[in-house]
């Protein structure tokens, strides 16, 4: 049987129409900047979202990086959460490139960063201290939605202090999608998100099921700024619309089918629930967490092995995590949860 890749929704394929579409993509040169399907997929995100322009990137820790650059100056640094990507999975990028500090700040149990904790990082403009010059958010973090008042009041924040604001979106769509609700107009809800930021950055490669690629999104003079960053950093390339294209077409076909995902993550979840040993998370997006608690704690190599051998991949030891996508259906997600099952005897 084939495997059951719940790893992570960065090991989708493309789908045959994603690859027609990039198999007819018109191409040019995007380091002279007249390559057509970049261009589109630009303009189209950056409309999409309510910005002047956007630039296109390989992947998400590059868009994060030119946003980081763009914003700050060396010797300028960020507010950031613990676990934001940015930060701990990035390589220190803002720091080894550009000599931007971040100052990390804990998470409350929802994700976000409590205001008060915000406010007292802001560091005073003193010669003593770095300058404080961005506050960078991160939707969803872990598959947990930002609630939306949250970020209106911590963007607002963040501007009242002269700060910029820049969003990981990495996931931007699920969170826009979860956040609509059935029947709601998803690509609103990423707008009216993504108009609290002054950047947003978006993934495409991962529930939107693009091989390759993220987007920065600006004004035009910031992007202007992140371009540079970009060539600096090797992320000029040139037929690049072959991942453009495919890009788009997920953007035109793969968001409102994210609320599958969803619904598949629910199912995990509910299909593991109640056994002993083990705590699950009730998802919000497609990201399920289940922890092995007190004695079954001694069991996770051998948890990771029977999952292994029954053809089901995730990653974590203690903390599992599954991640569902558009290359898991229904009966994949059952087969992991009986595997659970089987394993605990329940």
């Amino acid at each position: 049987m084939a495997d059951i890749d719940l790893r992570s929704d960065t090991v989708t394929r493309p789908t045959p129409a994603m690859r027609a579409a990039m198999a007819a993509a018109p191409l040019g040169d995007d380091v002279f900047g007249d390559d057509p399907s970049v261009n589109a997929l630009q303009q189209k995100i950056a409309a999409l979202l309510g910005f002047e322009a956007a630039l296109f990137v390989p992947t998400g820790t590059q868009s994060n990086l030119c946003a980081l650059l763009a914003h700050c100056q060396r010797g300028d640094e960020y507010l950031v959460g613990q676990m934001a990507h940015c930060y701990r999975w990035e390589g220190g990028g803002g720091a080894v490139f550009g000599s931007v500090q971040p100052q990390p700040i804990a998470h409350q149990p929802d994700g976000t960063l409590a205001l008060a904790d915000i406010e007292a990082a802001i560091k005073p403009d003193d010669a003593h201290f770095a300058r404080t010059r961005l506050l960078a958010l991160e939707n969803t973090l872990g598959g947990q939605l930002l609630p939306f008042g949250y970020v209106q009041q911590a963007t607002q924040l963040a501007q009242d202090r002269g700060l910029g604001r820049h969003l990981d979106g990495a996931r931007l769509f699920n969170a826009a999608v979860a956040q609509a609700g059935p029947g709601g107009d998803a690509f609103a809800e990423a707008r009216r998100i993504a108009q609290c930021f002054d950047s947003v950055s978006v993934c495409f490669s991962k529930g939107l099921g693009a091989p390759v690629g993220s987007a920065l999104c600006g004004s035009r003079e910031f992007i202007a700024r992140a371009h540079r960053v970009r060539k600096m950093a090797g992320g000029g390339l040139r037929q690049a619309g072959l991942l453009a294209a495919a890009a788009s077409y997920a953007l035109d076909h793969h968001v409102e089918r994210l609320a599958a995902d969803h619904a598949l993550a629910r199912r995990l979840a509910e299909g593991v629930a109640g056994i002993a040993g083990l705590r699950v998370e009730p998802p919000q997006t497609n990201i399920v967490f289940a922890d092995l608690v007190g004695e079954s704690r001694e069991q996770a190599p051998a948890l990771r092995a029977h999952l292994q051998a029954r053809g089901i991949l995730t990653t974590g030891v203690y903390r599992l995590r599954f991640v569902t996508h558009l290359d898991v259906d229904a009966a994949g997600v059952d087969r992991a949860a009986a595997a659970i099952r089987e394993f605990f005897n329940a």
